[in-house]
């Protein structure tokens, strides 16, 4: 009898490590789908024979780093996006990607089956299901995490890693550094172990993409980025793809201490949790597109965009990359960043990042309009006391209204 196919969303980390042999184990022919995002600290061949050791019938390993950067990451920069203020979606942009891929490989491979190995407590959850049956509303899921069986065998990660030990399933976790990480080119996010506690600092040796920044050099690090329509396309003059461009940024950033953030944030399944990411090249590009930006776009334009940011964040965040208010916003962001072209200059020094300069052949900024010490050309000073009045009017109405009580 031929066995039912399931299509894994493979890291090739400790838990989908364990969740290959688990479905092994259940009966299924696991296809483990490893997705090259840019997260470079393993060699894909070995996690290609890893998977295999740990049971999978077909381990597939796909370069999707430009799709990624293009699709998905430069449209949340375009978009200048932060979720609850500070977190740049690296992880959240990334789902949907590999939703995608699994969904066609499930299609290619005759796979009725589709799973994940995020936890029953994590946002991920969310991102990959909702993901899932919007692309096929008919596709089954397994998630080991949810399912009786498997979280009352392994109920933490110590468990996990006895697991894989005993399996001889090599694992980059360890009793001594128990936290969970997750990267891609955008970003690296640490939780678990030692960081469920809010108040516990972060160990200097976990982060991997950036230097702490007193340990940045002592002198500052410059940098030219060009745009074109919202897109960066060369870096200190030279040419280079997104996502080429952005690995670039990682390590100039990342030399300069820039990107680290610790945050406690609201989980779409409602309680909180306190991750730390690293994302040094991000935190670079979004500062040089909102500069650019700031010269190319109307004040309603970017009063627009500020106002649907949170929106497309929390999309983003929550896992609805594949819902229809998603693609009015996407629509939206693609036709803003029509003209948006020019020139940034910024600086890097010891964790921080200055513009200090912005231009633009589409720029709205006009000297002789704006500086204090030239004529008034185009504008004039008496229209100011109109202007002023008429916009008083409501607040003099109101307060003289108040007064008579």
């Amino acid at each position: 009898m031929e066995k039912e196919k399931v299509v894994l969303a493979y890291s090739g980390g400790l838990d989908t490590s364990v969740i290959v042999r688990w479905l092994a184990d259940e009966g299924y022919d696991v296809i483990a789908l490893c997705l090259d995002l840019g997260q470079g600290v393993e060699d894909l061949e070995e996690i290609r024979k890893k998977g295999f050791k740990a049971g999978a019938k077909e381990v597939i390993v796909e370069n999707v780093i430009e799709e990624f950067v293009s699709d998905y990451v430069l449209p949340s920069i375009q978009m200048n996006a932060l979720y609850e203020g500070v977190y740049l979606l690296g992880t959240a942009l990334a789902r949907p990607l590999i939703v995608k891929q699994q969904m066609e490989c499930a299609k290619k491979y005759g796979a009725t089956v589709v799973s994940h190995g995020a936890t029953g407590k994590g946002n991920d959850q969310v991102r990959f299901e909702i993901g899932y049956y919007s692309l096929d509303p008919e596709i089954k899921v397994v998630a080991p995490w949810k399912i009786k069986k498997f979280y009352q065998a392994y109920p933490g990660r110590q468990e996990l890693i006895e697991y894989a030990q005993k399996y001889d399933i090599p694992v980059k976790a360890t009793k001594d550094q128990p936290w969970s990480s997750d990267e891609n080119l955008l970003h690296i996010s640490f939780e678990a172990g030692m960081l469920e506690d809010p108040w516990t600092k972060p160990l200097k040796e976990m982060f991997e993409l950036s230097v702490s920044p007193e340990d940045a050099p002592d002198e500052v690090t410059e940098l030219l980025i060009d745009f074109e329509d919202g897109v960066p396309v060369t870096l200190n003059g030279e040419a280079m793809k997104p996502g080429v461009l952005l690995k670039a940024l990682n390590d100039i950033g990342g030399a300069n201490g820039v990107g680290r953030v610790d945050l406690v944030e609201s989980r779409y399944v409602g309680m909180k949790s306190r991750g730390v990411y690293e994302t040094p090249g991000g935190t670079v590009l979004l500062a040089a597109h909102r500069a650019i930006e700031s010269i190319t776009l109307t004040r309603d334009v970017l009063d627009l965009k500020e106002n649907l940011m949170p929106r497309f964040a929390s999309l983003a965040y929550n896992g609805y990359w594949f819902s229809p208010q998603m693609k009015l916003l996407l629509n939206l962001i693609k036709e803003s960043q029509e003209g948006v072209t020019g020139t940034v200059r910024l600086e890097l020094y010891k964790g921080n990042v200055t513009i200090t300069g912005r231009k633009s052949p589409n720029s709205l900024y006009d000297a002789d309009i704006a500086s204090m010490e030239k004529d008034q050309g185009t504008y004039n000073i008496d229209d100011a006391n109109g202007f002023i009045r008429l916009n008083a009017l409501p607040l003099q109405i109101y307060h003289k209204a108040r007064q008579k009580k």
